[in-house]
């Protein structure tokens, strides 16, 4: 049996992308928040996607922890954010959930940041990703609704960046070539990956040879 890990990328990539689909639609008006979209929220984009984070924990990749952990942790605080006054908590106002999605949308163009060493593809998500918070936020801090609208397309168009990215990664993975183009960066401008315990040993060697 082989003991290569799998890439849990895309697994984090489709509860991210189809959870923010779905919730998008209903910021663009067309449904209500429902069960169904609470239920992605909880499972399929909140603990998927920190289950993913915790993958990505075992093979030594930083960023792919602080993006799926963090997202799925967001979902999770959203739906509880939207169910917890049904329990007699207090509701957040508009105006401090426009500082909620603030700090999400900080916190996202940091990491867009980052991923700027990676494929265009990935670029893409958080780089949509970043302008839907702010979006969200603006729609927050002024009441205004045709914000909101605004950032339900933008929001559709992200999770299916996501969704894109996701199958390409396992397409290409499995047909061992391009099946659906991700715009790799030149081999210069790829990150370099930490060196194994056993790699850095052979290089002192070789250094003091």
């Amino acid at each position: 049996m082989s003991t290569k890990l799998a890439n849990p990328a895309p697994l984090g990539l489709m509860g991210f992308g189809m959870t923010t689909i779905l919730l998008n639609i209903h910021n663009a008006g067309y449904f209500p928040i429902d069960s169904m979209i609470l239920a992605m929220g909880i499972f399929y984009g909140g603990i998927g996607q920190v289950i993913v984070g915790m993958m990505c924990f075992m093979r030594g990749d930083t960023f792919g922890t602080t993006a799926f952990t963090s997202y799925g942790l967001f979902w999770l605080t959203l739906v509880g954010i939207i169910l917890m006054p049904n329990m007699g908590i207090a509701a957040s106002p508009a105006h401090f959930m426009g500082w909620y999605l603030t700090l999400w949308g900080t916190f996202t163009a940091f990491m867009f940041v980052g991923s700027l060493r990676y494929p265009r593809a990935k670029q893409v998500v958080f780089g949509s990703l970043t302008i839907l918070f702010f979006l969200l936020a603006a729609r927050d801090f002024t009441d205004n609704a045709l914000l909101g609208t605004i950032a339900g397309f933008e929001g559709i168009f992200c999770g299916a960046s996501a969704i894109y990215f996701a199958m390409a990664q396992v397409l290409n993975a499995e047909y061992g070539r391009t099946i659906l183009p991700v715009g790799e960066l030149t081999q210069s401008n790829t990150p370099v990956q930490p060196q194994t315990a056993e790699a850095e040993k052979v290089t002192l060697h070789s250094v003091k040879a």
